[in-house]
């Protein structure tokens, strides 16, 4: 039984759960399923791997797509850039193959844990078609995992951005200091905290939403609910919106491309 799986903490509900239990039975894919480990500390990883032996790929959610890099053999390069890993490949390494890379002991197990964003290729693939000419700057609200592959996005398609945060960090901006020409001289402003997820529906970020307009996109990551009460505003005042749903189908996929293609790194 080949064995998938998600780690996070908490994990109250599992759209990749759902996503890839629906896949293998749709697509008659023989001895896979996939399983929610709820960990609250990413030090518990160790241990999950040596009970689960059979574990072949994981994805990594809130809190620990940053704090698993150090577990991880190798990191592929935009997943390094972004400082943030969302999808890891697990595969059989005996000692005497770790040798002959190079890295025998780095880790002291006889597996191989590679770390990639596929959060990054879902993004842009989500985003690009419903930019505009005139939307070259972004405002990004959050600067957890989730906006580290945000910006790695923007900074490939050339949009200038400005992260907002709830607290001082280097040159962000704050929700506070948000005023209606920050929202005018930034049509694109991507949501990447978790204010707003269900049953949490009745909060949102605050940002000056009367100055939204129909110049305005906004990207909401959360898929749960369909629409969040941040979308609602901007599609009250004439702004394109458009939810995490498709971003999170294009990541899996992306993640089970990973899982089933052979290791091609040393």
């Amino acid at each position: 039984m080949k064995q998938y799986g998600l780690i996070g903490y908490p994990l109250s509900h599992s759209f990749s759960k759902k996503y890839f239990t629906d896949k293998f039975e749709r697509e008659m894919i023989p001895a896979s399923e996939y399983q929610v480990f709820p960990l609250e500390h990413i030090s518990q990883l160790p241990a999950l791997l040596k009970a689960n032996p059979d574990l072949c790929g994981l994805n990594v959610t809130i809190p620990h797509k940053i704090s698993v890099l150090k577990y991880l053999d190798w990191v592929d390069p935009d997943a390094k850039s972004a400082g943030a890993v969302n999808c890891i490949r697990i595969t059989a390494e005996s000692p005497v193959a770790a040798a002959f890379s190079g890295e025998v002991g780095i880790k002291g197990h006889d597996f191989r844990l590679e770390g990639f964003n596929t959060d990054i290729y879902g993004f842009e693939m989500s985003l690009k078609p419903l930019l505009k000419a005139q939307q070259d700057k972004a405002l990004i609200l959050g600067d957890g995992g989730a906006a580290k592959a945000v910006k790695c996005v923007l900074e490939s398609l050339g949009i200038d951005f400005k992260v907002v945060t709830r607290k001082p960090l280097g040159n962000n901006l704050l929700f506070s200091d948000l005023k209606p020409h920050h929202i005018k001289t930034h049509p694109i402003i991507i949501n990447t905290t978790p204010l707003g997820t269900s049953p949490n529906v009745d909060e949102c970020p605050p940002i000056p939403y009367e100055a939204i307009t129909e110049d305005n996109l906004l990207y909401d990551l959360i898929y749960n609910p369909e629409k969040t009460l941040f979308l609602k505003k901007g599609e009250e005042k004439g702004a394109t919106i458009k939810n995490g749903h498709e971003m999170l189908i294009l990541q899996a996929e992306k993640g089970w491309e990973i899982w089933t293609e052979k290791a091609k790194h040393p």
